[in-house]
């Protein structure tokens, strides 16, 4: 098919996907709010442990990071809700390739996802005094943790047969990532196992990155990046082989 026509069906898709998310806002304005809270709530024990610049910077890049995850749900809901309407199946019947399908729901919830962290981040840095030295460095950290988040939301929206099911992975799922990967607590002050195993998870990815442009370290953001990257290329490949497999029928309910 022509690059014209698949761009054509992919921007019906995001207008409709987009409407259908703003039709139901309360599960995207608590991912909003509910960060926001959480911050003022915990940045003084963050303050007293750590110190002002220090402490600040921990509230921000943990809540972040602990409600990014949890917001997964946005990402994974959406497919899981149109494979228990059965629309899937009506869809394999249009000129759609998987791919197109896909990207017709994860560019609302991109946006989503990005406005959430761009408003914890503004939060931080206009009301709580953050420090942003290096906002573009910021910027592609937290472009590519949102890839991440998306892929991997993709990939349990794909996997998972039942809301409850979908619901047990981002709430378990989100929390152990996020506390493993350091964004709660410091791992220097866990147990020496959380630190050999945090790398496995994308959260101390996220964690490393999102420290690492704040406070200008070129090196280890970049490498941050290139991790986060490639765990969304792979979750991402995988959603996409999933959703072609068995002739597109992704669930036997």
């Amino acid at each position: 098919m022509p690059p014209r026509d698949s761009l054509a069906r992919i921007g019906v898709l995001v207008r409709h996907n987009a409407l259908l998310m703003l039709r139901e806002p309360g599960p995207l304005l608590s991912r909003m709010v509910l960060p926001l809270v959480f911050i003022t709530l915990l940045r003084p024990l963050y303050l007293a442990a750590q110190g002002r610049e220090a402490g600040t910077r921990q509230a921000v890049v943990g809540t972040l990071v602990t409600f990014s995850l949890l917001a997964l749900s946005i990402s994974g809901g959406a497919i899981l809700t149109e494979r228990l309407g059965r629309t899937w199946d009506r869809l394999r019947g249009t000129p759609l390739h998987p791919v197109e399908l896909l990207l017709g729901k994860a560019i609302p919830v991109f946006a989503a996802l990005l406005a959430q962290q761009l408003l914890i981040v503004g939060f931080g840095a206009g009301v709580l005094g953050l420090t942003v030295s290096h906002p573009f460095l910021l910027f592609g950290v937290l472009l590519a943790w949102t890839c991440t988040l998306l892929a991997l939301g993709a990939l349990i929206g794909v996997l998972v047969r039942t809301m409850g099911e979908l619901s047990a992975s981002f709430d378990i799922g989100g929390m152990l990532l996020s506390s493993v990967g350091g964004a709660l607590v410091p791992l220097a002050v866990l147990p020496a196992w959380v630190s050999d195993v945090a790398p496995v998870s994308p959260g101390y990815w996220a964690v490393s990155g999102l420290r690492a442009a704040l406070e200008g370290d070129t090196h280890t953001a970049t490498a941050a990046v290139g991790t986060l990257l490639a765990a969304a290329l792979l979750c991402g490949g995988l959603a996409s082989l999933r959703l072609q497999g068995r002739g597109g029928r992704l669930v036997t309910l």
